[in-house]
């Protein structure tokens, strides 16, 4: 490797390594995000409808592909009675069969888009894997019934193929449609314009199976380094109105068309970009430029250098959003009694509406209306959040009181669960205006809006660390931004679980609550 290639590796594990470290919370002056210009706006509003992940997709049609050829495996062995003698033997070796053509079919590639697009080129892999996945379950099911029948089995296996043949015709079809109409696609944003961006661009058209919508350009630079327009993609903006595009359009991709060398500008860049729910991805596609091979990911043949990936994504935010679903289900059927036993209290004690709505900040910086008992006297209850509750407030209903330090009065929140607004554990949503003494918390903190790069959650890694309640210093939003940045780092369904059957023995702690 020449003198130069080693340098340029050396920039790119020192940037790595410089990256981690920003996710450490440090005091910072924030300052106030620039107006979006009418022209990227418009843009933005283009793209507020969420396209469909292609790793969604695929992982659909897998399970698709296996339900098919187990249905057909039992309907043949059902009507040859091998299944009614047989059944958990006969079931057993179909789920086999139909597994081993899934994993054949991924073997030989067939799951990756450039296939599903083109399926007849891909027909010689289908049938190739339908015939080793048969050929097992055939060899299984004749140690248990001889007499299976020829007729039988050469119609299993025509029909078999023919049948994965024709559903790919009609997904290749569906594919080409989704990508001309933007309902399949990666949507891009392009950080850093001049001629890298125009390589990258052409770069990125040139791939037979790229999946990337540009979306735009954005860059300090003026005009006479950066053209407003590059290799047909206007510039949007500067660096400082790209976190709001990306909030306001549903980007999926941010990649920085800057040399690796470059090492400071990308960092400074980075400070401003890691906050966004986004992959955030450095262009690697130079001939100059020399990587590990581990280092990259690629779109097409176009290297790239991961340097930040969407936290909970694709099948992760399945799996997040199914249990959801089920346990707030569970709750509200355990605690339906108690919540209408609140909402009575209430209701009785104190004039005004049962429920109290409260506007915070959800999943990317958007804004939500949580729920809540209510628990303050209604003429002087505070929606802003800006003078935080005290000990012994006398703003503070006898009833909300009780409430608030048993945690009941978040019971609500289990409805903006089900509505897709909250997730049952995450960092905790704080009002739009809540604020420690006289300033905001994103003045505190400067990775706090790096908490929305998930949804907030009823319940979280900090509060059953014992950072509930007030938070009356910059120490405590400091700790609760930190243990929030630690859970979006290391999350798995199984924390997640740990998180919320701990929940109630940490709530016995009413020290913090008030």
């Amino acid at each position: 490797m020449t003198e130069p290639a080693k340098r340029d590796e050396l920039d790119v594990e020192r940037l790595r390594r410089q990256v981690a470290d920003i996710g450490e919370a440090r005091t910072a002056s924030a300052e106030p995000a620039p107006e979006l210009n009418a022209f990227a706006r418009q843009i933005a509003e283009h793209y507020r409808d969420s396209s469909y992940s292609p790793a969604l997709l695929i992982g659909q049609f897998r399970l698709l592909e296996f339900v098919l050829c187990f249905t057909l495996g039992l309907l043949v062995n059902w009507v040859a009675g091998v299944l009614a003698a047989h059944v958990i033997y006969a079931t057993l070796a179909i789920a086999i069969g139909s597994a081993l053509t899934i994993i054949s079919l991924q073997v030989a590639d067939a799951y990756q888009i450039p296939s599903l697009r083109a399926a007849a080129r891909s027909s010689r892999s289908v049938l190739t894997a339908w015939s080793f996945g048969f050929a097992a379950m055939i060899f299984q099911l004749v140690l248990v019934q001889p007499h299976l029948g020829l007729w039988a089995s050469l119609g299993w296996y025509l029909f078999g193929g023919g049948m994965l043949l024709l559903v790919r015709q009609f997904i290749a079809f569906g594919i080409r449609n989704w990508a001309r109409d933007g309902t399949m696609e990666r949507r891009a944003v392009i950080v850093g314009g001049g001629a890298p961006a125009k390589e990258l661009v052409r770069a990125l058209e040139g791939q037979s199976d790229n999946d990337i919508r540009i979306c735009g350009i954005f860059d300090d630079r003026g005009s006479a380094r950066s053209p407003d327009v590059v290799a047909g993609y206007p510039k949007l903006g500067t660096f400082a109105e790209l976190v709001e595009f990306a909030r306001l359009a549903r980007i999926d991709m941010l990649i920085i068309a800057l040399p690796a060398s470059a090492e400071q500008r990308i960092l400074q860049l980075l400070k401003k970009l890691w906050v966004l729910p986004v992959d955030i991805r450095l262009a690697a596609h130079s001939t100059r430029l020399r990587f590990r091979p581990r280092a990259y990911s690629h779109v097409g043949a176009v290297p790239m250098l991961d340097i930040f990936d969407k936290p909970i994504r694709d099948w992760d935010s399945v799996a997040k959003r199914i249990f959801d679903i089920v346990f707030s289900v569970l709750a509200l059927a355990v605690f339906w009694p108690v919540m209408i036993a609140a909402a009575i209290a209430v209701k009785a004690t104190s004039k005004g509406p049962v429920l109290f709505v409260q506007k915070r900040h959800g999943f990317n910086n958007e804004i939500i209306n949580v729920l809540k008992f209510r628990s303050m006297y209604t003429e002087q209850s505070d929606p802003t959040a800006k003078k935080a509750v005290t000990k012994n407030d006398p703003r503070v209903t006898p009833v909300g009181r009780f409430l608030r330090k048993s945690s009941l009065d978040e019971l609500p929140q289990l409805f903006n669960v089900l509505k897709g607004d909250l997730s049952l554990v995450g960092p905790r949503p704080h009002a739009v205006h809540a604020q420690t003494g006289e300033r905001k918390y994103v003045d505190v903190v400067e990775s706090y809006f790096a908490r929305h790069r998930v949804k907030p959650g009823v319940t979280g890694w900090a509060q059953i660390n014992g950072l509930r309640g007030e938070l009356d210093s910059d120490e405590k939003i400091r700790k609760r931004t930190a243990y929030d940045l630690d859970y979006i780092e290391n999350w798995s369904l199984l924390l997640d679980l740990k998180i919320l059957f701990l929940t109630p023995i940490r709530l016995l702690n009413t020290e913090n609550a008030y």
